[in-house]
């Protein structure tokens, strides 16, 4: 598994927060005067959270954290290094694009072996000249819920990278996913090595056709926990606390376990944004276990969701 710091077998993962921001900003916010912020204040909001984060996971045997701020959106490999080797917060960096409308006009007249050989020159030679590995690969559906063009080359290039590489991918939104699905079965990508994220927000419910992810041996994202309607000011993709969980709840029980992941998606110190005031990654340990323990979800199956299916889903394969 390749981390910022360099690559570390799985059992080292231990808990895993499987979908993460350290800075997510859409493309040029780092130069927005209003919300630039130096390296200070940047450590300032964000090693606190990692530290708590590290102290929170020690019982499942130490943290690994996987940053999802794909090219173009505030990826900082350099600072993620600092920040591991402070915290001592295993950090994933993902090379892909959040959407095909987060893509600088570079990338997006971008044929798809072009960007296929960016991904896998991120994953095995490094991110710029940091010298660090990608260790998961980014891709999603632009605004609208609609899979565009640019998203499905994306897609596709993302495919190719993930089965020549062996890192798995995951989505921003698993929302219009037939496309997806199509492209993966023509490239011949097993689908267990394809997360499909924030199946749980407010926004994508009734757009997500979970049968045909979850029929096909693909895994659900539920990576917006926090994100609660019953917050002072939520955010437009928010949800009840308890739909959320009701929801969460139901696939474990119908068998699924094996097949969900769960995060919170929060933003230690967000570029050109104010993010969502008090989310962190921490809601995971201080919210979502002490509610899964009091529905009667119990130890071994909470192991499951956040350190074995996380552990296998970030394995690198070889075919």
């Amino acid at each position: 598994m390749n981390t910022v710091l360099g690559p570390i077998a799985a059992e080292e993962l231990g808990f895993v927060a499987v979908h993460e921001h350290i800075g997510y900003g859409m493309p040029g916010s780092e130069l927005d005067t209003r919300w630039w912020k130096t390296p200070e204040q940047r450590y300032e909001e964000t090693v606190p959270k990692l530290r708590q984060f590290a102290e929170h996971s020690q019982p499942y045997g130490g943290p690994t954290f996987v940053d999802a701020t794909g090219i173009c959106n505030g990826r900082d490999v350099d600072y993620y290094k600092s920040l591991s080797a402070k915290t001592g917060v295993h950090i994933v960096a993902a090379t892909g694009f959040v959407g095909g409308d987060t893509a600088l006009r570079f990338f997006a007249d971008a044929p798809v072996d072009y960007l296929m050989r960016q991904f896998v020159h991120e994953i095995t030679v490094g991110i710029g000249d940091t010298g660090s590995l990608a260790g998961i690969i980014k891709v999603g559906v632009s605004r609208g819920f609609r899979m565009k063009e640019l998203d499905l080359r994306i897609y596709r290039a993302a495919a190719r990278a993930a089965l020549l590489t062996g890192v798995p991918i995951f989505t921003h939104l698993a929302v219009d996913v037939e496309p997806a699905l199509a492209v993966f079965a023509e490239e011949g990508l097993p689908l267990d090595r394809v997360l499909f994220g924030h199946a749980d927000d407010g926004v994508s419910q009734g757009k997500v056709n979970e049968a045909a992810i979850l029929g096909g041996g693909g895994r659900i994202g539920f990576d917006t926990f926090g994100y609660d309607l019953e917050l002072p000011d939520p955010p437009f993709w928010g949800r009840h606390r308890r739909e959320r969980l009701e929801h969460f709840l139901r696939l474990v029980g119908e068998g699924h376990v094996d097949q969900v992941l769960a995060s919170a998606d929060a933003n230690c110190s967000p570029l050109g944004w104010p993010g969502v005031k008090g989310h962190t990654v921490n809601y995971i340990f201080e919210q979502l276990i002490p509610d899964l323990q009091e529905e009667g979800v119990d130890e071994a199956t909470i192991y499951r969701i956040f350190v074995t299916n996380p552990a296998d889903f970030l394995t690198l394969t070889t075919n």
